[in-house]
């Protein structure tokens, strides 16, 4: 019989080995329970890579050292909350100083998310983020809140620790910072440098990056007009030009309290959406981006009646956005435009060859760090590169359309009809993105070029002998006329043309080596974005071509806050486009002068007129389709609504359908899917016929129109 020493040395020889890790297919369920990706935790065990992740769960190897024991108490952790199906479940590890992480709010479309692991405050911390509390004040909106569909609810996914309140929240006049989920925070700053600082070290604010080489996204604070005045802003911005282009004078007292603490603002000074921000300390960045309500900062054409939300109404919808699109940094037209930068970094961490030391090098796939000037046709006349080449050429005209057909090509049957019903595509410059391949360098000049349709470019073409329906638009001008000659396209449309059976032979052309599907994350977002807003507001892709225009009916009346998180997506999407080619802004500009916007490497109208091309011939195609099998051609298009004659003011009574109720493809069919089309009123179109017929671009007179397609914001 072994003795009491021989026991003890046997015991002590047990607890001296490396400690026991759960079964590898135990460890990936516990990970998935706690609804934390492979990703994520190979950043927070500080592993280059997913790999060593993948490789502890299929049983290939095993963690060492120091992140052995890290991994052994995570999944001890992990275990206590998320026992397997059917064990009791024992008591959660609790470490010292752990911090408060609320539930996002029930109210999104995807998966259910799981609690978050509590993680301890660092040692060194200033300070931990701030403790929430419920929000207790009546809601003015709560009884419309409460029609929302109940069906399909589910939980966001959960917060990152770093951020456990949520990306942003609204600050009121009482010092209550409502933020996502009903949780409030309280904000004792009463000057806009407190702010910045308590917002920075306590409130547990921002968001994570979006992309492996991305950075994270600045916490947001929006300020009701009551917070404004607290923190010494005036209540509104007066002045003559637009209010949106305003800023706080650099005398202002507010301006000097940021300097004199040495914060600074970018060169948009202060104003609706204002940066303020210090340079970076290695990877920590310290900047708070600023929206104030009252200076106009959400356009009630993006964000429709949300200013006069109560603030936990607010926080909830821009919240939306910001788990779905992204934490707003401006207009929608600046967050589009934000997005795709987000989602294709220009830089990705390299080894230098010669040092060993790690440098920022070229992402493949993005548009790089600096500015690229466009083709001369492709730009605007007021570009250097047109003003100083003394470029006479012609310009490219990829625009959306508008056009009516004329009176005369209108048929007797056609005008005895009683109505006119328009369709209206969903989102339909967003489906033209969907796998668009653009240039990603410089454009290099040929003269007698052979056409080749999977190039980007400007082509120099004649399509003048292009014999069309006149009932229909010419898929090659915006409106709808007939080339006369030679004349500046995108390839998409010169691509067209050979689709319909006819000969191209270009004349000159500027086209790009280096391609890319650039936009295809931006698109894939803001796509599932739009579907999953839809889903919640009660319109699905499961519902029958009846079921849909029923739903899309009464859609705007099941949640105003969501409504207006639809209005937002649908404007980043045009906008974002619209900032690919901002135009100069302000009475002192003159031409050939280089203005602000061409120093991002976004401005690009190259990728705004393929976009536009696209969509464009898309339409044309529908169309074309439409007329084959039903007969029926439009009284008039614009942008993405085309009007038809009917026999009722329902489209299912002339839209066409196979023998087994399936709609044709390849013409309009009914859907919430981008590109697919929902019944739009014509009160509008009418009035934007009248506009064309005047000579007008009813986009810059109607509400919502598509002017940003045109200059931006």
């Amino acid at each position: 019989m072994a003795s009491e020493e021989e026991l003890f040395a046997s015991i002590d020889a047990l607890l001296e080995e490396e400690p026991q890790l759960p079964p590898p297919a135990e460890r990936a369920r516990l990970r998935e329970a706690a609804g934390i990706t492979q990703a994520r935790l190979a950043e927070a065990l500080k592993l280059k890579s997913t790999q060593s992740i993948k490789n502890w769960e299929n049983g290939r190897s095993e963690p060492t050292g120091a992140r052995l024991s890290a991994y052994q108490r995570l999944l001890k952790g992990w275990a206590a909350k998320y026992p397997p199906h059917g064990a009791p479940a024992g008591p959660a590890l609790t470490p010292a100083a752990p911090v408060a992480t609320p539930p996002m709010p029930a109210t999104f479309t995807g998966p259910a998310a799981a609690p978050e692991v509590e993680t301890p405050v660092p040692v060194d911390a200033p300070a931990g983020p701030a403790v929430p509390r419920r929000a207790a004040r009546p809601n003015a909106h709560a009884a419309t809140s409460s029609r929302r569909p109940a069906a399909k609810k589910a939980a966001a996914p959960p917060l990152d620790p770093r951020f456990p309140h949520g990306p942003l929240a609204v600050l009121d006049g009482d010092g209550s910072a409502y933020g996502v989920g009903g949780v409030v925070l309280d904000c004792p700053a009463a000057t806009v440098v407190e702010l910045v600082e308590w917002t920075l070290r306590e409130s547990g604010l921002g968001a994570p990056k979006l992309h492996r080489y991305g950075k994270d996204s600045d916490p947001l604070i929006v300020l009701t007009a009551a917070a404004a005045v607290k923190l010494g802003l005036p209540e509104h911005l007066e002045g003559r030009e637009q209010r949106r282009s305003l800023r706080l004078p650099e005398d202002h007292p507010v301006v000097k309290q940021v300097l004199k603490a040495k914060w600074q603002l970018t060169q948009r000074g202060f104003g609706p959406w204002a940066r303020i921000y210090r340079k970076a300390q290695g990877r920590e960045r310290q900047c708070v981006q600023l929206a104030i309500l009252s200076w106009d900062a959400l356009d009630e054409r993006s964000w429709p009646g949300v200013a006069d939300m109560e603030p936990a109404d607010i926080a909830r919808v821009l919240g939306v956005y910001a788990q779905r699109v992204i934490t707003p940094r401006g207009s929608t037209a600046v967050s589009g435009l934000e997005l795709m930068t987000a989602l294709r970094p220009p830089t990705k961490p390299e080894r230098d060859q010669e040092t060993g030391n790690w440098i920022s090098g070229h992402n493949p796939g993005s548009l790089g760090t600096e500015p690229m000037d466009p083709a001369p046709p492709e730009a605007t006349v007021e570009h250097p590169v047109v003003v100083n080449s003394g470029w006479t050429g012609g310009f490219l005209n990829e625009e959306a359309y508008q056009w009516v057909r004329p009176v005369e090509l209108l048929t007797d049957e056609e005008c005895m009809l009683p109505f006119a019903v328009g369709l209206d595509l969903n989102t339909a410059f967003l489906a033209a993105a969907a796998r668009l391949v653009v240039g990603l360098s410089a454009p290099d000049h040929f003269h007698n070029v052979k056409f080749n349709p999977k190039i980007p470019g400007s082509w120099l073409v004649d399509l003048s002998h292009v014999e069309l329906d006149p009932r229909l638009p010419s898929p090659f001008t915006p409106d709808g006329t007939r080339p006369t000659g030679p004349a500046w396209y995108q390839t998409h449309t010169v691509a067209y043309a050979q689709e319909l059976g006819y000969d191209v032979h270009p004349i000159e052309a500027f086209l790009r080596r280096e391609t890319g599907a650039y936009l295809d994350p931006w698109h894939d977002r803001l796509k599932n974005a739009y579907v999953d807003t839809l889903a919640d507001l009660g319109v699905t892709k499961e519902l029958s071509d009846a079921e849909f225009l029923a739903a899309m009916e009464r859609h705007k009346d099941v949640d105003p806050a969501l409504t207006a998180v639809l209005a937002a997506i649908k404007a980043t999407v045009k906008g974002g486009v619209g900032k690919l080619r901002e135009r100069p802004q302000g009475k002192s500009y003159k031409a050939g002068e280089r203005w602000p916007a061409l120093q991002r490497p976004t401005w690009r109208p190259d990728i705004r007129a393929a976009v536009i091309s696209k969509a464009r011939v898309n339409m044309h195609r529908k169309m074309l389709k439409m007329a084959e099998f039903t007969g029926l051609y439009p009284l008039a298009v614009l942008s993405d609504c085309v009007v038809y004659p009917a026999p009722s003011p329902s489209p299912l009574d002339f839209l066409p359908y196979a023998e087994s109720g399936k709609p044709i493809p390849g013409a309009f069919r009914l859907g919430p899917t981008p590109g697919l089309a929902k019944l739009e009123g014509v009160q509008e179109m009418l009035w934007a016929i009248d506009l064309i017929e005047k000579g007008l671009n009813p986009a810059r007179h109607i509400k919502g129109g598509d002017a940003v397609l045109d200059e931006g914001e």
